[in-house]
């Protein structure tokens, strides 16, 4: 279980059903539901089981992952890469069989994302590793959407590039106090290759693009005005505290961390008040 990233794959699946709501007007029908969740979670928990296979020596070398079951010797490399396969495998014909081809090929998409373009690509290359590989956290929305309506909308591409400009901050400031970790494993995330000045700078500027994408939502998506201003402040508040970040000395990490807590909140509060306000209007 652990080899899926179930607290990983649960905001996957958060997200892709909020922007099914949103797409539907209402809740999904039951078997709309369950195709969804069902073949998004084979895919995410197939792309996250082959990361931890691949990278099984780095994680062992890493304190915030040493516990993981590959480095543990708790499951058989082997066991972990077919496991992959088969769940991503398996994917692909829930959505093509239950739903439609093109939330098949998105789900197949998300998870070569993942598992290859990030993972044995991006990864142990370049410190853009996150803000490319950002891309494969963000495509459940487009999965959610094409399951309900067949096709992709603007709305669709704006919930995907919330996701995708919310992904350095969040996981920078995650980097930023775990520096020592990734300088040990050789992985060049931003803090170890240009330092935590530019990384704090680099964080703050996309959540500036992030603030100007949650607006542009509200302009392409008739969310109402209570969404608009609510959305707004929530994204306000994230460019404050990516801000105050800045100024933190380098060798202190209390904001790191409380960027990282808030980006945790935020993601999750842009797609409760989309459904929200999704729910509400559908009973009026």
């Amino acid at each position: 279980m652990i080899l899926t990233k179930p607290r990983i794959n649960a905001l996957l699946l958060f997200t892709a059903y909020s922007a099914a709501i949103v797409a539907a007007d209402g809740f999904p029908d039951l078997k709309t539901t369950f195709v969804l969740l069902f073949g998004l979670g084979l895919s995410g928990g197939g792309s996250a089981a082959f990361n931890m296979w691949y990278d099984r020596d780095i994680d062992q070398i890493m304190s915030r992952t040493q516990n993981r079951p590959l480095p543990e010797g708790l499951i058989k490399p082997n066991h972990a890469l077919a496991f992959a396969i088969i769940l991503g495998v398996l994917s692909f014909f829930v959505f093509y069989l239950g739903a439609n081809p093109l939330s098949a090929i998105l789900s197949v998409a998300g998870y070569l994302y993942y598992a290859v373009v990030y993972t044995v690509l991006l990864k142990r290359r370049t410190p853009q590793n996150i803000v490319i590989g950002g891309g494969a956290g963000s495509i459940p929305p487009l999965i959610g959407w094409a399951v309900v309506t067949g096709d992709l909308s603007l709305t669709a591409w704006a919930m995907f590039f919330i996701i995708f400009f919310w992904t350095p901050a969040h996981f920078w400031a995650l980097a930023l106090y775990k520096n020592s970790d990734y300088k040990r494993a050789k992985v060049p995330m931003m803090p170890v290759v240009r330092g935590a000045r530019t990384t704090k700078i680099q964080g703050f500027i996309y959540t500036l693009i992030l603030f100007f994408t949650i607006i542009g939502l509200s302009v392409i998506h008739s969310f109402g005005l209570f969404y608009s201003i609510t959305s707004g402040l929530v994204g306000l508040a994230f460019l404050f505290v990516t801000w105050r970040l800045i100024f933190e000395p380098d060798n202190k990490f209390i904001w790191a961390k409380r960027t990282f807590i808030a980006s945790l909140i935020v993601l999750p509060a842009l797609f409760s008040l989309m459904v929200a306000v999704t729910l509400w209007t559908s009973l009026i």
